[in-house]
């Protein structure tokens, strides 16, 4: 699930709500989460992003403030409340049933902010040391101007880590690479348990597949989104394409 709570992933939020007026491609997020953290965690290609987001924060000095732009259920903010306790996390998070799931998970770390405002109207420029954006840019609007936002948060020499789905969300082909895999590891029975309770998933992530088709959600090459990080003044320190071909992870920096 693509995103922080889909079952091929991480969800994917929108943080300004311009909904389509075809209410056909609509994703309901809360009911989204409520499977979310079920699925990512039998996913191991999540789970593989969740521990290169881990790597990164030990080759980096610790942030002094840390903002997790579409923060989910929490997964990566509860990775950085952990290894950087000293730091000021701001968990930025517009769904209820979200941000519900995250309060929750984050209880024990006393140093994470709760914001739900919409990232362009959050008013700190050029404070943030890190800027963590996970399978979020592509369904808000106007993404290559929120990179741009994104920008702004960071101070000069500030980290960005971004991943983000670019490719049309196949639910078909994901399905059968989590059924392959749970059946391998945990046997049939056990497989047609987990993937009935996660049965929400599958619808809503049909809606994202139809907001990508429509063009109410991006989508973008390896070079598209590159182009875009360079034109909200980013240097790309690092580039891969992840969770099987569908996303793009960027590190980048703020230029001065």
């Amino acid at each position: 699930m693509p995103s922080h709570a889909s079952a091929e992933g991480h969800r994917p939020i929108m943080l300004s709500r311009s909904e389509s007026s075809d209410r056909s491609v609509r994703v309901d997020w809360s009911t989204y989460a409520t499977a979310y953290d079920l699925l990512s965690e039998h996913n191991p290609e999540y789970q593989a992003l969740l521990r290169d987001f881990e790597a990164f924060l030990a080759t980096i000095e610790t942030p002094k403030v840390i903002y997790d732009i579409g923060g989910g259920t929490g997964n990566y903010t509860e990775i950085a409340a952990r290894a950087c306790p000293g730091s000021e996390i701001h968990f930025v998070e517009p769904d209820a049933g979200m941000i519900g799931l995250a309060r929750a998970k984050l209880a024990a770390h006393g140093n994470t902010n709760y914001e739900t405002l919409a990232l362009e109207d959050i008013d700190a420029p050029s404070t943030a040391d890190l800027v963590i954006c996970v399978h979020a840019l592509y369904a808000m609007p106007a993404p290559e101007q929120r990179l741009a936002d994104m920008r702004r948060l960071l101070r000069p020499g500030g980290l960005l880590y971004l991943i983000d789905l670019g490719r049309h969300m196949n639910v078909a082909d994901w399905r059968s690479y989590l059924f392959s895999h749970l059946r391998k590891e945990h046997g049939l029975a056990r497989t047609l348990r987990v993937f009935w309770q996660g049965r929400e998933i599958a619808k809503q992530n049909t809606a994202i597949f139809k907001a990508q088709k429509t063009g109410v959600y991006w989508t973008h090459t390896e070079a598209e989104i590159a182009s875009a990080a360079t034109a909200a003044d980013f240097e790309i320190l690092r580039q891969d394409t992840v969770y099987r071909g569908y996303s793009d992870l960027l590190v980048c920096r703020a230029k001065p």
